[in-house]
């Protein structure tokens, strides 16, 4: 895909901290710096991969592009539109291009409304549809187009399966047409063997519908194969972005191998390389200069001063680390 195709999404030093408050008054004692200049673009038609463990930042960074959290700083530019001045009526308005996948499907969805009362509501508040009609009709097209069939509008999300209730929260995410859609760990809390079948339709999704997305996992074997191109995010911070072929089999930054190394591997006698043990650090007290110098095999003392700006390593392919040789060892997918 070419570089010099305009940006839809730009995301430009985005930050998001929360307070840390104590006592009756809510006396602020610190900050969580969840997202911390953050800067991104996602092309039009493509899939960029956010990845990264559990406190990374992702999920943080995939609201704050639609505004279900606000961000701290930063803009967040869609088509040409500062979307981070938007007031709240056209917020609304300008919602109908930019829709959510949530994670967890049941907890989405309204366990005492009916699939056509959850597919018909998002139509109702974009006055999409001149009747019940309409609104039905339009409720069986995208039951259809998640591969389900007109059977399951009377039901309620309790009577479906885990992957059906993830089909119908992909369809309420299309029922307004959108450009841009945010997929929030769509399949980590499905079976694996129903997985495989969501990413699958994913990607059908947006190659017969022209769609846009960032796609949010910790799962890079998954991410390969739906994205375009990945962003590796640690406390936070970018620690590398490029080509999904680039970064999954060329990588350039040691929590990229990390992340790697940590998937499982088919062939005999593999020698997995061991990393230092222990969890991400607080986002409310992270490490000075590079914050993954605190479990990287490769830290040097001069990563403690030194915060590392994403630079170019290849075409497209950047990382933010200081080394001068970043040749690493090499783990495929």
């Amino acid at each position: 895909m070419s570089s010099e195709m305009a940006p839809l999404l730009q995301v430009e030093g985005l930050r998001k901290w929360f307070d840390i408050t104590r006592g009756v008054f809510g006396r602020k004692v610190g900050q969580v710096k969840a997202v911390d200049d953050v800067s991104f673009t996602v092309r039009s038609r493509e899939v960029l991969g956010l990845a990264g463990e559990s406190g990374s930042g992702k999920t943080t960074i995939g609201r704050s592009v639609l505004r279900l959290v606000e961000p701290s700083a930063g803009r967040v530019v869609f088509d040409g539109t500062d979307v981070t001045s938007l007031n709240t009526a056209d917020l609304r308005r300008f919602r109908r291009r930019m829709q959510i996948i949530f994670q967890d499907p049941l907890a989405a969805l309204n366990p005492q409304m009916t699939i056509e009362e959850v597919l018909s509501e998002p139509l109702i508040v974009q006055g999409i549809g001149r009747s019940d009609a309409d609104r039905r009709n339009r409720a069986v097209e995208l039951l259809d187009s998640v591969s389900l069939s007109s059977d399951y509008l009377k039901r309620r999300p309790g009577e479906m399966s885990g992957g059906q209730r993830q089909r119908i929260v992909i369809a309420r995410a299309l029922a307004v047409n959108p450009e841009f859609i945010v997929a929030d760990e769509p399949v980590s809390a499905l079976d694996v063997s129903i997985q495989a079948q969501i990413i699958a339709l994913l990607i059908e999704l947006k190659g017969r519908l022209g769609l846009s997305m960032l796609f949010i996992s910790h799962d890079l074997a998954a991410m390969e194969y739906i994205s375009d191109r990945i962003a590796v995010l640690y406390l936070g911070r970018v620690m590398e972005i490029g080509p999904s072929s680039e970064v999954c089999g060329n990588f350039k930054h040691p929590y990229t191998e990390m992340l790697i190394s940590a998937v499982p591997q088919p062939e005999p006698g593999y020698q997995r390389k061991i990393f230092p043990a222990g969890e991400i650090p607080s986002a409310a007290s992270p490490p000075s200069g590079c914050v993954f110098r605190t479990r990287c095999s490769y830290a040097r003392p001069e990563c403690a001063q030194i915060v590392p700006q994403l630079r170019k390593v290849a075409e497209d392919h950047y990382t933010a680390c200081i080394r001068d040789d970043l040749s690493l060892s090499r783990v495929l997918l």
